[in-house]
């Protein structure tokens, strides 16, 4: 029997006051998918992740993920199988926290490490995923002392330590220089080929920070779908045009995406 949808929404609004944030939104994500949604700002790319990562309901509209409705399931139940970095989780760490504590403080779904008890198998894993994402010589160290590109960094191995089923990454290249992006986009593409990773989906306004690798795209503009589906098909100067609202020329290198407007 075929899977089901690790996310799917059908015909979503999000309304705030009199301002729609999302509106009639259908979105598919399978386990195997690798999305990245583009669009400016005020598209409604954070609130289409706030949805995805059970922290938001929709006004108008159905939201599924991993199986279970939102608004019949209880979404502390459905949070800790679903990995998420954010700007906003960012600052709920105290700078003095250690990072190999914020890493594996995550497996109990809380942040920065307090009273509970980790063993070998908790220890193993968050020193396998530091290694990983190049932060396992900042383990002892505070967390306010890094780097943008290790916090980055840092926030991913926290948001695999409980083997999510779901990866959210909100803007993971804000901030970065141009050797802190390159780094992380290309840890991101190994992690897009790799068979057993979860499903992801990547928000970003640069078409420069999408990785080799990623599957799919979603384009927002004015909290409504331009366009969605395979990368391919969706990722053409045509359809970037109308979501940024200027005329964009596209090119790509070795799987890498360039933008630039048209004189």
């Amino acid at each position: 029997m075929p899977s089901e949808p690790v996310v799917e929404m059908c015909d979503v609004d999000v309304v705030r006051g009199q301002s729609y944030l999302l509106r009639g939104v259908s979105w598919t994500v399978e386990a195997d998918h690798r999305w990245v949604v583009l669009g400016p700002n005020g598209a409604g790319k954070t609130t289409l992740l706030q949805l995805a990562a059970a922290q938001l309901h929709p006004t108008r509209g159905t939201v599924r993920l991993m199986g279970e409705t939102m608004g019949a399931v209880d979404v502390f139940e459905l949070r800790p199988r679903i990995g998420l970095t954010s700007a906003a989780l960012a600052q709920r760490i105290a700078p003095s926290e250690r990072t190999g504590d914020v890493v594996v403080s995550a497996g109990y779904a809380v942040v920065g490490r307090w009273r509970e008890r980790y063993d070998v198998h908790d220890l193993t894993r968050a020193a396998m995923l530091m290694q990983q994402w190049g932060v396992e010589q900042f383990a002892h160290r505070p967390f306010g002392t890094l780097s943008e590109g290790e916090r980055k960094r840092t926030q991913i191995a926290r948001a695999l330590m409980p083997d999510p089923e779901l990866l959210l990454l909100d803007e993971p290249g804000a901030g970065l220089d141009l050797g802190g992006r390159e780094d992380l986009v290309a840890r991101l593409s190994d992690l897009a080929g790799y068979r057993y990773a979860p499903a992801q989906v990547l928000v970003t306004h640069h078409v420069e920070e999408i990785p080799p690798g990623y599957t799919h795209a979603l384009l927002l503009r004015d909290g409504r779908v331009v366009a969605a589906g395979p990368a391919d098909d969706v990722l053409t100067e045509g359809a970037l045009s109308e979501t940024f609202g200027l005329p964009l020329a596209l090119s790509r290198t070795a799987g890498r995406f360039t933008a630039r407007r048209v004189a």
